[in-house]
């Protein structure tokens, strides 16, 4: 950490993709505080034996006009195009990506089962129901053969609770919603198109995804960025945080670590705060880093795993997406498990290779090289029935006292990397404009 400054115009908490685009847009005045040793938040990779893994994947959508222009002056040709290819494996085959929309290849009586039931649905019957849970969206849109064999049994593992526990305020962007015809085609083979937001993805040539926070940061005044500076207390009446026992002034603050964190570190939070926090859910990832001395057999860069006997519910291939991840003829995969309980190595791999050679994720077991095992600790945000009463007053408590908790975790929302960059871009704006200064004040860049 570089000298503690005195004060600032804005602070920053967190160097993840919020916090540092929050940077590049304030221009001057702010001072960024990352606990990490270096900025990236979840956005960072790691290199080992020449394998690189990122925290799972992170695959780059980009549909902001000003989003695009920012990353591609910021890494111009060291980002890829890549057209997707992903897919599910399940009932022991490939099907393509999404489930809902190319049943061929399913064993047949689960494609008659899937297709009767789309067919036949009807919006579910919840008598004195007032919240529209992630299950009925899903029993509507799909009925009960593809709820049942992919959309309920997928979810339940990737979230760790049951779509009827949570709400659907957040899938529409995010999950595929197929007509009549698309799902008939599917079911026949015939469906050609590709469905989903991210039909296609930028990626580094080099250096996993964290090329695109390390691209971020390097156009930042260097001291200003202040690393292993974990910032302990805010003090929202003072206005001013804790920083290696410093305290530091500051006007507005904006919070990019999760928001259940922020909570903690108020000096004096009152009591419907305080309730409002502990109402607030979310799970973690447990994940394994694979690296292959060869590569796989199959050229996916990703499959979702929906059936309980398998140990992973989604397997990646980040050197399927760049060559650069592994060394030559090696491969560098990510196994997202389904369970969160914390499990000796050997253990997991004893469960997760067989997976990896039946998918074709791997030629045999003595292809593996090395694994470590991972967790991301706030991973997902559950949207329960109490998500929005207890975000909605969070937010506001902090708005009151000049705080902008932003970002995916800051904010307590389910998005992509690119909307984390547009929130810090908009918070960045919006202190620009709602703090204008008086002649009479002096800079504090």
């Amino acid at each position: 950490m570089s000298q503690t400054p005195q004060g600032a115009d804005w602070v920053i908490v967190g160097g993840g993709l919020c916090g540092l685009t929050a940077a590049r847009y304030l221009r001057h005045g702010w001072q960024l505080f990352e606990a990490g040793s270096r900025p990236g938040g979840v956005a960072r990779s790691v290199a080992r034996q020449g394998h690189i893994f990122d925290q799972t994947g992170h695959w780059l959508h980009l549909r902001d006009r000003g989003m695009k222009r920012l990353v591609g002056g910021l890494l111009g040709d060291e980002l890829v195009a890549v057209g997707r290819r992903s897919g599910i494996y399940s009932h022991g085959v490939h099907t393509r990506y999404p489930f809902q929309a190319n049943l061929y290849g399913l064993p047949p009586a689960v494609v008659f089962e899937c297709l009767q039931t789309f067919l036949d649905r009807k919006p579910p019957h919840r008598p004195g129901r007032r919240v529209r849970t992630f299950e009925d969206f899903i029993l509507e849109h799909f009925g009960e053969g593809i709820a049942r064999h992919f959309m309920i049994p997928y979810n339940a593992r990737l979230w760790g609770v049951h779509p009827r526990d949570m709400t659907d305020a957040w899938c529409r962007r995010f999950v595929p919603l197929p007509s009549r015809d698309e799902v008939l085609a599917g079911a026949v083979g015939a469906n050609l198109t590709e469905m989903g937001y991210n039909v296609r993805f930028l990626y580094p040539r080099q250096g996993g995804i964290e090329r695109l926070p390390a691209s971020l940061a390097e156009g930042l005044a260097g001291d200003r960025v202040h690393c292993n500076a974990p910032v302990e207390r805010v003090d929202h009446l003072g206005h001013r945080v804790r920083v290696g026992g410093e305290w530091i002034g500051y006007r507005a603050l904006v919070s990019t670590v999760p928001l259940p964190e922020l909570c903690k570190m108020l000096a004096a939070p009152p009591k419907p705060v305080v309730r409002a926090a502990e109402r607030l859910r979310w799970t973690s990832v447990r994940y394994l880093n694979v690296a292959l001395s060869h590569r796989p057999p199959k050229d996916f860069h990703w499959i979702y795993v929906p059936q309980a006997k398998y140990p992973a519910y989604r397997v990646g291939v980040f050197s399927n997406a760049s060559p650069g991840n592994a060394p030559a003829r090696g491969a560098s995969l990510y196994v997202e498990l389904a369970s969160r309980a914390h499990k000796r190595l050997d253990r997991q791999l004893g469960q997760v290779v067989p997976l990896l050679v039946e998918s074709g994720a791997m030629r045999r077991p003595d292809d593996l090289k090395f694994a470590t095992s991972e967790c991301i600790d706030y991973a997902y945000v559950v949207f329960d029935r109490h998500y929005h009463r207890a975000r909605r007053t969070l937010h506001s408590f902090f708005a009151d006292h000049d705080i902008y908790p932003r970002g995916r975790y800051g904010s307590w929302d389910y998005g992509s990397m690119e909307d984390a960059m547009c929130e810090g871009r908009e918070v960045a704006k919006l202190l620009r404009k709602r703090y204008k200064r008086t002649p009479d004040e002096s800079s504090t860049s």
